[in-house]
């Protein structure tokens, strides 16, 4: 399957966004360690954008940035977002709250605990009736996530956005499922060949073999493996440096392998 990349974003430790994060990737600026702090949800009324949690602010955040580099109205795309935690912090405060004595639930924490909170938010915020999808797939949830996207984009013949992302889990579920860092990135992808775009993607499936490539940046091999959702750094790499090559990404069961090729 075929796909053109039209918009990329990624925000993560010391990658603020694409333009930041593409000088990073090619070696052109050191990476430096840092907290994450992405933009507001502008898409979102006021009233929403203080209901929704950090996870919310961080996929949608994500998702604009690639719209908008690929210059496509969001409500027209089809999208697929995934997530191997969900939002953590807005669990483990309602375990917290159902195991003290006394303790409530808030209807807005219990709706932010869906897992496809962000989608919801995605399509209010930008009054879109086009299908969205969430996706949990444990610590594939990245490679399923572009399997099930390019799969989209290509049968429905729609442009699709697919947004990856987590965030470290507090309290006792944060003790089991580590994950250490913040991460999430963002891809628009389209079906036509032909159109403009950063590079095309030829993506292929097979069931039989199990490997994937690391990072090739030293600094950031740790970070590809502690967030599911960094799984995607060898991509993000690859795209960034303008070089056509094939990455190999585990995508449970098999392979997930994106021939990468600059338009």
């Amino acid at each position: 399957m075929r796909v053109v990349v039209q918009g990329v974003s990624v925000w993560g430790p010391g990658l603020s966004g694409w333009p930041q994060a593409e000088r990073v990737l090619r070696g052109e600026e050191p990476w430096q360690d840092g907290s994450v702090t992405p933009p507001p949800a502008q898409c979102l009324p006021a009233n929403e954008r203080r209901r929704s949690g950090a996870l919310t602010r961080l996929a949608l955040a994500l998702a604009e940035e690639a719209c908008q580099q690929a210059a496509l109205q969001p409500s027209a795309l089809r999208g697929v977002f995934a997530c191997s935690n969900s939002d953590g912090a807005v669990v483990d405060s309602i375990l917290s709250a159902i195991t003290t004595e006394g303790g409530e639930v808030s209807p807005t924490q219990f709706h932010n605990s869906v897992h496809n909170a962000p989608a919801g938010y995605w399509t209010i915020g930008h009054h879109t009736h086009v299908p969205v999808v969430a996706l949990g797939c444990y610590d594939w949830s990245f490679t399923q996530g572009l399997l099930k996207a390019v799969a989209e984009c290509v049968v429905e013949k729609t442009p699709t956005v697919l947004v990856v992302y987590d965030l470290p889990i507090p309290g006792p579920i944060g003790k089991v499922r580590i994950t250490e860092n913040p991460f999430g990135c963002a891809f628009v992808l389209h079906p036509d060949i032909n159109q403009q775009g950063i590079c095309h993607l030829d993506i292929r499936y097979d069931a039989a073999s199990a490997q994937y490539d690391h990072v090739g940046h030293p600094d950031l091999v740790k970070l590809m493996h502690t967030n599911p959702a960094a799984m995607a750094l060898p991509l993000l790499e690859k795209i960034a440096t303008g070089e056509e090559g094939c990455v190999k990404m585990a995508c449970l069961p098999g392979t997930l392998s994106a021939t990468v090729k600059p338009c």
